[in-house]
């Protein structure tokens, strides 16, 4: 019986049809439930990646305005590399302008074209630092006008 047995195993080569059917519906089922979820991932850190190009883009133009007291008004990110107070615009386009409050934390940052990052886009109008700082990443809307994201 042992000998019948192990001969009858020695045969078994593979896995039957339902057995591969079970597993691709799992593996289906899986990949509809994770692809979604890392595209709102990568959509959020790419929001995340614009917002902190913004915030260098203000911590640059306080430093510049720090060191060229005389500067009044506003200042292009274009400037600001020109002059290597930032390294990389990143996402920002050079001609979004930072414009000077009476201190730093008034500094505000508007776009006359919007960060584009992928299929995201987002719009600067008088941020501050708090308001893209307070802007959820996840966020798709804005009702106050400060940072508005918008999928393409």
């Amino acid at each position: 019986m042992k000998k019948y047995l192990q001969k009858k195993l020695k045969n078994e080569k593979g896995m039957t049809l339902i057995e591969l059917l079970a597993v691709i519906v799992i593996i289906a089922i899986i990949a509809a439930i994770a692809i979604p979820a890392i595209g709102g991932i990568i959509d959020n850190s790419r929001v995340g990646a614009i917002k902190s190009d913004a915030t260098n883009a203000l911590s640059a133009a306080e430093l510049y305005k720090l060191d060229i007291p005389a500067t009044t008004g506003s200042v292009t990110v274009q400037q600001l590399l020109d002059a290597k107070y930032l390294d990389s615009a990143g996402k920002l386009p050079p001609a979004a302008v930072i414009t000077f409050g009476t201190s730093s934390a008034l500094n505000t940052i508007k776009t006359a074209t919007p960060a584009i990052d992928g299929k995201i886009e987002v719009t600067f109008n008088e941020a501050t630092k708090k308001h893209i700082a307070d802007y959820a990443n996840s966020t798709r809307d804005n009702t106050t006008g400060t940072v508005v994201a918008t999928k393409k």
